[in-house]
């Protein structure tokens, strides 16, 4: 389903759903505080970037909780990340694929159902302001449903029937968030989990691959795209994913890309399939053999993140493949406009937000459903200047 489909379904049919399931659920309210859960489901559907950033909340989980079982449930473009990082056993990982609209009706009534047998007495619904999320944490029968609510705000409603209702806080940054739902568990504060915390959330475990993998993923470089292995290799990501305004002009990759191979480094342009034109739209203007368009190279999650370990630098927009360098040895340079890195920024620590602050930015927000109003003409990302990224490139590629 494309994502306006999404958010127009969500918008309509579930406001309705929590509204009517509200007015049923006050009269046999059952207000769950059980501290010591046995079975614990995770809703987290969003992009593969937030299940990198929700990592700490799973370890905390663990932590606090040693004795329960934790389930996830995600869509089914996310369960390799899932796997690779381990954060719930691979059996206890639930599957919902939104190819299409009845095909994500059938899984979700599947996966309800088995969630159901399962007996999950607690969900966590990390999902913002999802109508769907929320009609799911009701359904999957757990008596203690912990989530974002929108308390005093106007707007925003997905319904009544959450039992640990957390403050979302736009200040915030999304990881420490997640792990506000853990707290939410057994606090007993309005809003739940009031407490200070300053401490820094952890670096996450890096992913370790055999050296012998590593050697492979270079050969297959070798041999398709006669890539210098004596040459520092950088990889940019041009693509916007999803939501395209978060793209950086393709005008400022061609300026950056010229600078590296200049330089003497090579260069390679790393998405899926469906950017291949874009890739091939920017190895065109440079005209090098050792800029590489590596667009649909790497087949899965796995290879992106071998690819990872063999380059000396990623430069990317917001997205994903800024947020898997912190599974790996890389530094990035991540770029943000519409949306801002006090939310969303790498847990790297070889991560460099680089952002402009406009007077409507962020503008990709939970309050808007990431729905940006902006007219394609992202003046934020526009402004990064391309001589400052080459110059903190450099500074990054010398350390190396």
């Amino acid at each position: 389903m494309r994502i306006a489909v999404q958010r127009k379904i969500d918008q309509i049919v579930g406001t309705f759903l929590c509204g009517i399931l509200s007015l049923l659920y006050f009269p046999f309210v059952r207000r769950s505080t059980n501290p010591n859960p046995e079975k614990i489901l995770v809703i987290l559907l969003s992009e593969m970037g937030s299940l990198v950033l929700s990592a700490p909340m799973f370890a905390q989980l663990a932590l606090k909780y040693p004795a329960a079982s934790v389930y996830l449930l995600t869509f089914k473009r996310n369960r390799e990340i899932v796997e690779l990082m381990q954060l719930v056993p691979s059996e206890h990982i639930c599957i919902i694929n939104d190819a299409s609209f009845l095909q994500f009706c059938a899984d979700c009534v599947r996966g309800l159902i088995r969630l159901r047998r399962e007996g999950i007495d607690t969900v966590i619904d990390c999902e913002l302001f999802s109508r769907v999320s929320s009609l799911l944490s009701f359904f999957c029968g757990a008596g203690t449903r912990v989530g974002f609510h929108r308390h005093t705000q106007e707007g925003l409603f997905r319904g009544n029937f959450i039992t640990r209702k957390v403050l979302y806080n736009p200040y915030s940054h999304i990881s420490r968030q997640f792990l506000t739902l853990v707290a939410a568990i057994d606090s007993q504060t309005v809003p739940k989990a009031k407490s200070i915390d300053t401490a820094p959330v952890g670096a996450l475990q890096r992913l370790e691959f055999s050296e012998e993998v590593v050697e492979e993923m270079r050969s297959r470089l070798k041999q398709t795209y006669h890539c210098p292995m004596d040459k520092k290799l950088v990889l940019l990501y041009p693509s916007g994913g999803l939501i395209p305004i978060r793209a950086w002009p393709m005008e400022s990759y061609v300026t950056v890309a010229g600078k590296l191979l200049q330089a003497g480094y090579a260069v390679g342009i790393i998405g899926l399939q469906t950017d291949r034109q874009v890739a091939e739209a920017i190895a065109a203007r440079l005209k090098s053999s050792e800029c590489m368009n590596l667009a649909g190279f790497t087949k899965t999650m796995q290879d992106l993140l071998v690819l990872f370990n063999i380059a000396s630098l990623l430069i990317t927009n917001d997205g994903g493949p800024g947020h898997f360098t912190a599974l790996t040895p890389i530094p990035a340079i991540i770029l943000f406009g519409p949306e801002t890195p006090v939310l969303y920024g790498s847990l790297s620590p070889k991560a460099v937000n680089m952002h402009r602050q406009l007077n409507c930015s962020p503008c990709l927000t939970a309050f808007n459903h990431r729905n940006s109003p902006c007219d394609g003409d992202n003046v934020c990302l526009r402004s990064i200047d391309p001589q400052e990224v080459m110059a903190k490139a450099f500074d990054l590629l010398e350390t190396q």
